[in-house]
Parts: C-alpha cells; sequence; structure tokens
C-alpha cells in the first residue's frame, strides 16, 4: 500500500473514530441525563433545542455521506429538523442517531480510500469525498459540544467524560 493510501485509509478510520467512538458515546451520555422536556426546551425562539440538535446532526450525516458518498437517495427536508417542536421520546432520537451513525459507519468502511479527491455534489455544491468527510466529523464536533453545554447548564452536573489518573484524562465515556 502506497504513503498516500495509508494516509487516505487512516484518515477515513480516525473520522470513524471521532463518530463512533467520541461523539456518539458523549452525546447518548448526554441524552440520558435529561428528561423529554429538558431534551426539547430552547432558551428562545432563535435557539434550538438538543433534540433539534439530534435531528440536524442526523439529516446532515445522511445528506453528506450516506447519499452524498453512498449514493442513496436524498430526501432530507433540512427546515423541517429545526422547526421541529413537537416533543419526540428521548429512545426514538437515540434509535434514529445510532441508525445514522451506524449507516454512515457502513458508507465510510466500503469507501475506496484512493477517491478522496474525486468529486461529489452535495447540496448543490462541487465537493470532494475528503471535504465531506471532515465536514461532518467537524460538525458533529460543533454541535456535540454544544448539547454538552446545554446538558451540563439544565442538569448543573459534571458529565464525567475525563478523570485524571497520574496526570493524563482517562477516557470515562467508553
Amino acid at each position: 500500500m502506497s504513503t498516500a493510501e495509508n494516509v487516505s485509509t487512516a484518515f477515513i478510520n480516525q473520522a470513524i473514530d471521532f463518530l463512533t467512538g467520541e461523539y456518539l458515546p458523549k452525546i447518548e451520555r448526554c441524552l440520558e441525563r435529561l428528561t423529554d422536556e429538558q431534551i426539547w426546551w430552547r432558551s428562545n425562539e432563535q435557539s434550538n433545542s438538543i433534540g433539534n440538535l439530534v435531528l440536524h446532526l442526523c439529516g446532515n450525516a445522511r445528506q453528506w455521506i450516506v447519499c452524498g458518498l453512498g449514493f442513496e437517495p436524498d430526501h432530507r427536508i433540512r427546515d423541517a429538523e429545526f422547526a421541529q417542536r413537537d416533543v419526540l421520546p428521548r429512545a426514538d432520537l437515540v434509535q434514529l442517531l445510532q441508525t445514522t451513525i451506524a449507516d454512515v459507519e457502513t458508507v465510510l468502511r466500503q469507501l475506496d480510500p484512493s477517491v478522496l479527491l474525486e468529486q461529489r455534489t452535495i447540496q448543490g455544491s462541487e465537493v470532494d469525498v475528503l471535504h465531506a468527510i471532515f465536514h461532518v466529523t467537524e460538525h458533529f464536533s460543533m454541535h456535540t459540544g454544544q448539547i454538552i453545554m446545554l446538558t451540563k447548564m439544565l442538569t448543573a452536573t459534571d458529565l464525567r467524560f475525563y478523570g485524571f489518573e497520574d496526570g493524563a484524562p482517562a477516557h470515562r465515556w467508553r
């Protein structure tokens, strides 16, 4: 395997690790500590609830990876992710998130690393495959941080993602 193939494979694997091993478990931990009402709470009409953010993450990841790279039909209605006001049960949101991440992982694991610089049309723009993967990974990072912050505000608790034994962080969400 060439150096470029090694780097491409490592990039794809790191994206999978971030999505499945970092962001998904952190969001799951947040959701398990909240009531359905807290999940759908908004500080004001211009802000999103945690529930809206979960719907948005699922819509975005599905559109960019499952549809954009996996060539599934794209039926996303982005505005509906933010317009949702009826309380959807936590269990339904968790299932949607887990299914979405599993579908994303399947597409990424089947992706030929040599196509990272190939162009795809996603959301009406021409982007390369690397851009699409990087976009979804950083998008998850940003909204995971928002979900964590809102969860801490709503519960007034430390989510205990890390402990520091011997001066080094120990991951507690895994």
